[in-house]
């Protein structure tokens, strides 16, 4: 028949069966006629060699303009390799995100995460994604409103950015589970916002602070032994906040002073620790029944909680701003401030990556600035001063190195 126009389509009458007229300019694209009267907008074409129809829309709803737009669209994409057929099935079967959050949770984080991380899944997604996009089909998410989804979270980047990864991880596994065609990921090109690490380390005035407002916590009672020996062995070991709340007492060695993790962040680890947190060790109540180092108040139970003790006994200190996690932080920065190098830094952290350790770079730093400020005391003497006071300025130096124990002149010990 001739192009199909809305002229055309109106002169066309039923038959005793259904007919499709094909449109002669665009080929796949046609109208079928059904014997009651109603014409539907069609297209047909190959993918991978199987024939596939697909109704677009019905007569009098579209116009033949947009039913050929269409039909133009679903050829292409049959030509690229995507089935039209499985996408229309897909969408009609496809779960909301909040099934596919369940789904997620159940059968991917459950048995795939560790604990901490099983909890911050599940927190982002009740939180963030199911009150946001829960009731939608996972097949009618679009990556605007994952972008939508993102920026009203800008307040919080952290989060957002934690809340994006989630959610790319949920529609990968939508389409290793066949509820979304391949490479169709919403979160694709949705940009993270910038982190800034806040970095925060006690000098050693505040670890004294801090030190005397346990002791005082520890005679008059005011906190409970277990709160009080988890803040010194964060501060003592630089271990994870984890690390400590889970640790057991089967995983202490006191002959041998390590503490050997079974798992952990980065997978198993020994702690090495010293005779000041033997002495803490050695100081915590061991409960006949419980296996826990830092011991709940329930019978057989751990600490779980030690945010809100920790914000009491900071108070206290003039520490306000300090995280639990930047006791871990202070430990890195107290080795560094005692030579120790970045290496050493990270076994002592447990860092898989040498990339982590590096955080603490600018803290090693001192000797170059050091050296930095002789050479330019020596230049600046030299600029302002004359001959005498580079002269002077020389002698001065010798002298300060000779009491070191160097000889200037031949650089030996």
């Amino acid at each position: 028949m001739a192009r199909i126009t809305k002229r055309v389509v109106d002169s066309l009458t039923p038959g005793p069966r259904d007919v499709i007229h094909w449109d002669d300019e665009l080929r796949g694209f046609g109208v079928r006629v059904w014997p009651t009267g109603r014409k539907v907008y069609v297209a047909m074409t190959r993918v991978k060699g199987r024939l596939r129809k697909v109704t677009i829309g019905s007569h009098g709803t579209m116009t033949p303009d947009q039913a050929r737009t269409r039909a133009l669209e679903i050829i292409s994409e049959a030509k690229a390799g995507r089935d039209p057929v499985r996408d229309a099935d897909l969408a009609r079967k496809a779960p909301t995100m909040r099934g596919l959050g369940d789904r997620f949770l159940a059968e991917h984080v459950a048995v795939r995460c560790k604990p901490s991380t099983q909890s911050e899944y599940k927190r982002a997604v009740e939180l963030f994604i199911n009150p946001a996009l829960g009731p939608r089909r996972i097949t009618d998410i679009e990556r605007r409103d994952i972008a939508d989804l993102h920026h009203s979270l800008r307040h919080i980047p952290y989060q957002a950015n934690r809340t994006l990864g989630v959610l790319s991880k949920m529609f990968n596994l939508a389409e290793v589970w066949g509820l979304r065609p391949d490479g169709s990921n919403p979160c694709r090109h949705v940009a993270k916002y910038p982190e800034r690490k806040r970095e925060r380390f006690l000098s050693p005035e505040e670890f004294a602070a801090l030190g005397e407002v346990l002791r005082d916590a520890e005679r008059d009672g005011s906190e409970t032994p277990s709160a009080i020996a988890a803040i010194r062995l964060l501060a003592l070991t630089g271990c994870r906040l984890n690390e400590i709340m889970t640790l057991r007492w089967e995983h202490v060695d006191l002959r041998n002073r390590a503490l050997r993790l079974p798992e952990s962040k980065t997978g198993a680890k020994v702690v090495h620790f010293g005779e000041t947190v033997a002495a803490v060790l050695r100081g915590i109540e061991r409960v006949d029944g419980n296996p826990w180092v830092i011991t709940g108040r329930k019978e057989g139970s751990r600490l779980t909680d030690l945010q809100h003790p920790w914000r009491r006994i900071r108070a206290s200190a003039g520490l306000n701003d300090v995280r639990l996690q930047d006791l871990r932080h202070s430990f890195a920065s107290g080795a560094l401030s005692l030579g120790e190098g970045l290496p050493m830094i990270g076994k002592l952290l447990g860092h898989s990556q040498v990339q982590t350790t590096a955080r603490y770079a600018h803290l090693a730093d001192h000797p170059v600035k050091a050296a930095a400020g002789k050479v330019s005391d020596y230049v600046g003497a030299a600029m302002m001063g004359g001959r005498d006071r580079v002269a002077a300025h020389y002698n001065s130096e010798r002298g300060l190195n000779k009491n070191n124990g160097m000889n200037t002149e031949r650089g030996k010990p």
